[in-house]
């Protein structure tokens, strides 16, 4: 019944290599408890996967989506810096430039955000032809 089962499943994956991870992958999720989408009629855990790819009640995009993240062991979380950068070319206090006086605002990156999320597109003019 196996034979069957994965010569139907070619049709959705084209590849058999990934239809092996793919059915594996299921496999494992359905020993640690995962709801089935089809009968499993004493067939084993392998066979009830490739039916389930076979009768497309599970969707092979979906299966190599949670297979890669399974895979992940490290996720990139942007968070915002704690710290201000200190700011670089600073100048030398009574070097007798103007630029001493200067002040610069300090300014943390959520703020950063909602100004630019505040920002409205400039309006388009019949000028520019």
């Amino acid at each position: 019944m196996a034979r069957v089962t994965v010569e139907d499943c070619i049709d959705k994956v084209d590849n058999r290599f990934e239809l092996v991870l793919l059915a594996s992958h299921r496999a494992r999720q359905i020993s640690q408890g995962s709801q089935l989408t089809v009968e499993r009629d004493r067939d084993k855990n392998p066979v009830v996967a490739l039916r389930e790819i076979a009768e497309q009640t599970i969707t092979p995009e979906d299966l190599k989506e949670d297979f890669i993240h399974s895979l992940q062991k490290y996720v990139e979380v942007d968070e915002p810096e704690a710290d201000a950068v200190p700011l670089i070319g600073t100048t030398v206090e009574g070097a007798g430039s103007d630029d001493s006086e200067v002040q610069f605002d300090r300014m943390s990156e959520e703020d950063l955000l909602r100004g630019l999320e505040g920002l409205v597109p400039p309006a388009e003019s019949d000028d520019e032809e």
